[in-house]
């Protein structure tokens, strides 16, 4: 008797509190919840029927209405139990709907949004029914400069392609192009044969610096800009192709957004290293047309939210999104500490300055930087979807401005140019291709005052861009 005393004193407290915590509802939920495999739920019943049991068998045995009543607790417990864990037979409702019911139809194809089938984005050819006065252009309105051209990477230096251009020259009133395509060294000389030959007083020339040289691309340890001396040697070269007519000098959007350091870094647009090629430039009088960034779309996530979607789906790799490059707001604040450096040297900002998008902040930079200059290759599509903003901005800033196309190109997108500057036409395409190539839109035309043209046009470039005047008055 007293060793049973011992072993109930032992089990009672264990198999009451055991006992208590499977026998509430609580316990049952969660076991249901759970959902426990039926081995592992039999073994913790039999592990609480035995608590149960140890409870009643320690007890006094004076009231047999405990070991009743325990003996039906236990014999009811499981049942009541069983009946609320839920029966794999019987699903809930959530479990029993069909997970597909409210996906859309499959996809039909082809996608062509015709008889109710999807459409894709690059498929989407509207029509557009507005009728509002038309006045296309066939030729500008007076004399042109096109000071951004690309003659040696358009026409890869097809004589035939040149003659037919200059041919549409004649017809449009284009006067003189300056090609940017005259890298410093062979490419120069190869260049100006392929200009000067037969159209030297078409064409003038902007040399590039060669920073990599004949070294591979993943080895920019080996690139000759990494030497010392570098910058002392390029503007040794540029006085001496300046000597020979070269009018200025092209920087490209790989400075600052391509060419690295040895260590792997980003080669920074304002590092000082490069600083003796920007004031020769400025002793020298030639202009520095400078590339830097791209459109603001680029830097942003290719995703449902982005407006030029379509154009980087077609060209992912124009997509600079992420940490692995530099920011936009970074390149451009390297490029403008450049122009504030060198006051004495003259900076074009190509694509309006690259940031179209935001005319006030291109006009913050006019104001504070004088020897600051823009033209608006290939950004009539921003300008045009903008049209009061930018024919404010064009007259307020009409003595910095150079006109450009980014050309050559097919007749029917220069002709757009003239368009877009001379009349007030309304919602027409910025770009002969279909679907448009910057941007799912129109534009609409600024109408320039006649003196704003003659400056846009012609007169600004033969103040600034050495051999325009000359060309020019022949």
């Amino acid at each position: 008797m007293a060793a049973k005393l011992a072993i109930g004193r032992r089990v009672r407290p264990a198999a009451t509190e055991v006992f208590a915590r499977w026998t509430t509802p609580r316990c049952t939920r969660n076991i249901a919840n759970r959902r426990s495999d039926v081995a592992t739920f039999a073994r913790r019943w039999i592990l609480g029927v035995f608590h149960a049991l140890a409870r009643v068998a320690t007890s006094k045995w004076r009231c047999p209405a405990r070991l009743l009543a325990a003996l039906i607790v236990v014999s009811i417990a499981p049942k009541t139990i069983l009946a609320q864990r839920p029966d794999p037979q019987k699903a809930s409702p959530a479990e029993t709907r069909d997970p597909t019911a409210n996906d859309p139809p499959p996809l039909e194809l082809p996608l062509d949004g015709r008889d109710g089938r999807e459409l894709l984005l690059r498929n989407f050819r509207p029509e557009q029914k507005l009728v509002v006065p038309q006045h296309p252009r066939h030729s500008a309105a007076m004399p042109v400069v096109d000071v951004h051209t690309h003659f040696h990477y358009r026409l890869r230096d097809s004589k035939e392609a040149l003659d037919d251009f200059v041919g549409l020259m004649d017809r449009n009133n284009i006067a003189v192009c300056v090609s940017l395509d005259g890298k410093l060294g062979d490419q120069l000389e190869h260049h100006m044969r392929y200009l000067w030959t037969d159209y030297r007083d078409r064409f003038a020339i902007f040399a590039n610096i060669d920073w990599q040289g004949n070294a591979p691309r993943d080895r920019p340890a080996l690139w000759p800009c990494h030497r010392p001396g570098f910058a002392e040697r390029t503007a040794a070269e540029l006085e001496q192709a300046a000597k020979r007519g070269v009018s200025g000098l092209k920087l490209f959007k790989r400075f600052g957004l391509g060419y690295k350091n040895p260590d792997g870094t980003w080669m920074k647009i304002d590092d000082p290293r490069w600083d003796p090629i920007w004031a020769k430039c400025g002793e020298l009088g030639l202009p520095i047309i400078i590339h830097t960034a791209d459109p603001a779309a680029f830097f942003d996530p290719v995703d449902e939210t982005n407006e030029r979607w379509e154009e980087l789906s077609r060209h992912p790799d124009w997509s600079f999104f992420g940490d692995q490059f530099p920011s936009r707001q970074e390149l451009l604040d390297a490029r403008n500490r450049v122009i504030k450096r060198h006051p004495e040297t003259q900076f074009i900002g190509a694509h309006v300055a690259n940031n179209p998008e935001d005319l006030k902040v291109v006009a913050e930079w006019l104001d504070e930087y004088p020897n600051l200059w823009i033209e608006p290759a290939s950004r009539i599509a921003e300008l045009g979807r903008q049209p009061f903003t930018a024919r404010d901005f064009l007259i307020r800033y009409q003595d910095r401005l150079l006109f450009g196309t980014d050309g050559p190109w097919p007749e029917t997108r220069v002709r757009l140019y003239w368009r877009f500057f001379e009349t007030r036409d309304e919602s027409f395409p910025y770009s002969e291709k279909v679907p448009p190539p910057q941007g799912m839109w129109q534009i609409y035309g600024v109408d320039l005052p006649d003196e704003v043209l003659r400056k846009l046009y012609f007169e600004n470039a033969s103040k600034l861009i050495p051999g325009i005047r000359q060309r020019l008055e022949k």
